[in-house]
């Protein structure tokens, strides 16, 4: 009862921190940037990590296993994981803008643990004979770290396709502007003085942008290499796991099948960016990217609505792995 009660206030804490933390971003974003705001939303994430690191803790003693053993405790490890995430930007580069990837991440998947599921999925789980293994820690941990990583890297990916079209969008107006132009050469002579102050502005805007966009691409490329990593790992600990359960290495049911499908996606990921012949790499490869950020969720969520093959126990019922 005491575990349970811990649980449950550590939980509601995590979730009112990160809501306090969302509404200080917003602040920060479209009202004015406070310095002082800012370190204390960075503080605020650190305190959501530890209450959520307090409830796998504490969960862990209580149910005598590593608490990933059904859907609700996997989405509390995959808001630990997006905090993860969110202090290796942070300790990259302390004033960067990608906490408004991941803090909501966070938000999302604690808010949903709060209020969407049902309250038989709050009590730990027996596990099943198939789970009682020591792989169980390495595999679905390595895979949650990877679907936590690979999620933020490709909703990065997603904004830069946004602002590098928008930038193209206003470049090819500024074109059109440009013609019309020439025609009236003797209101430009009147407005010469606004015209340049227009230019200056643009300029300016074209270089932020330009910069968010090399930022954007950076930590997009450096996030996913990293969940990619974790995925393999994942993926080769599960192959494992699954030979001592099942006497077989691969069986193609569908959470395998689609872990392998996203897996190739983000292996054309890095191929595209690697690849020195390739042109446009940064864009061609936030596409591809795009597209895995639907597959981690198809992998995740969608399979085990189903509730089918050998991970039918992988259902919202157990496990989500």
């Amino acid at each position: 009862m005491i575990f349970a009660t811990l649980e449950h206030i550590l939980t509601h804490i995590s979730f009112s921190i990160i809501l306090i933390v969302i509404m200080i971003y917003l602040m920060n974003f479209l009202v004015y940037e406070i310095e002082g705001l800012r370190n204390s939303s960075e503080k605020g994430m650190i305190a959501t990590f530890l209450s959520i690191t307090g409830f796998l803790i504490i969960r862990w003693i209580s149910s005598g296993h590593f608490p990933l053993s059904n859907l609700y405790e996997s989405l509390i490890f995959l808001s630990w994981s997006f905090s993860i995430i969110h202090m290796i930007l942070y300790l990259g580069n302390p004033k960067n803008y990608l906490s408004a990837i991941t803090a909501p991440s966070v938000i999302f998947t604690q808010g949903f643990v709060t209020s969407g599921l049902s309250t038989e999925m709050y009590q730990p789980a027996i596990l099943v004979p198939a789970l009682k293994s020591q792989w169980l820690m390495m595999h679905v941990s390595m895979m949650l770290l990877s679907y936590a990583a690979l999620l933020c890297g490709s909703l990065l990916s997603v904004a830069l396709i946004v602002i590098t079209f928008q930038k193209k969008i206003k470049i090819f107006s500024l074109k059109k502007k440009r013609k019309s132009f020439f025609f009236g050469e003797m209101e430009y002579l009147n407005k010469k003085g606004s015209v340049f102050q227009n230019t200056y502005s643009l300029s300016f805007k074209n270089f932020y942008k330009y910069q968010l966009i090399q930022h954007l691409d950076y930590w997009s490329y450096r996030v996913i290499n990293l969940g990619f990593t974790f995925l393999t790992i994942g993926i080769l600990s599960g192959a494992v796991w699954a030979n001592e359960a099942w006497g077989s290495y691969w069986n193609w049911d569908p959470k395998e099948t689609w872990a392998f499908i996203t897996w190739t996606i983000f292996a054309i990921y890095l191929h595209i960016r690697t690849n020195p012949k390739l042109k446009d790499k940064s864009t061609n490869s936030a596409f591809v990217a795009s597209i895995g950020f639907l597959l981690i969720w198809i992998c995740y969520f969608g399979i085990n609505l189903l509730g089918i093959g050998f991970h039918s126990y992988g259902s919202f019922q157990l496990i989500s792995n």
